[in-house]
């Protein structure tokens, strides 16, 4: 997107009060994403660039009520909509750039971060922020709803190999950034790499 952050805030802030009834059906696929992350009861987990925190109510089962849910936006409109569906009694809302983390070192034990890859201004040095964060050890969720093929004939453009969200450029980012892929999945109704922090 955008280094600038008031063009990040503009354009989510503009779309935030609609953002959820936009994607009505997503609500499946967080449930199965977060339900296949391998979160443990007692866990402390971030949903980095929650928006309207569509993720967080999952996130809460799988660590129940011993667990730490946090959501972090930059932007306070999306915020305020989470507030409004009820998400802020899942977990603890924080307004926040994901790339400068009010965190500690080693603080989490994962990170779930739905459609925010497409949108750091540095992916290598913001997926560091994020290993930074997470204890060696610990698990990276990056998702969307919807495969590469579909979101790029959404807005109407082609895939193309530089794709940062490719298996092929993926990997190497994330390897680069503190992290190891473990699983790919690239379908039409789901894209989710995770990978571990490297010790």
């Amino acid at each position: 997107m955008s280094e600038d952050h008031t063009h990040v805030q503009e354009f989510f802030g503009a779309r935030a009060g609609d953002w959820d009834r936009k994607f009505p059906g997503d609500g499946p696929a967080f449930a199965t994403a977060v339900a296949g992350f391998g979160l443990r009861p007692g866990d402390r987990v971030l949903d980095a660039g929650c928006g309207t925190g569509r993720a967080l109510t999952a996130l809460r089962a799988a660590v129940g009520p011993s667990g730490t849910v946090l959501g972090a936006d930059l932007t306070p409109q999306m915020l305020a909509a989470a507030q409004r569906a009820g998400r802020a009694a899942q977990g603890t809302l924080l307004l926040a750039d994901v790339a400068r983390l009010p965190l500690h070192d080693a603080a989490l034990d994962a990170v779930f971060a739905a459609g925010l890859i497409a949108h750091l201004p540095d992916p290598a040095a913001n997926l560091r922020e994020l290993a930074r964060v997470v204890r060696p050890g610990g698990r990276l969720a990056l998702f969307h709803p919807i495969g590469r093929a579909a979101l790029a004939a959404r807005h109407g453009r082609e895939l193309t190999p530089d794709d940062m969200r490719a298996e092929h450029n993926l990997g190497p980012l994330l390897a680069g950034s503190g992290w190891q892929m473990t699983s790919y999945a690239d379908e039409d109704a789901r894209f989710l790499a995770v990978a571990v922090r490297r010790p």
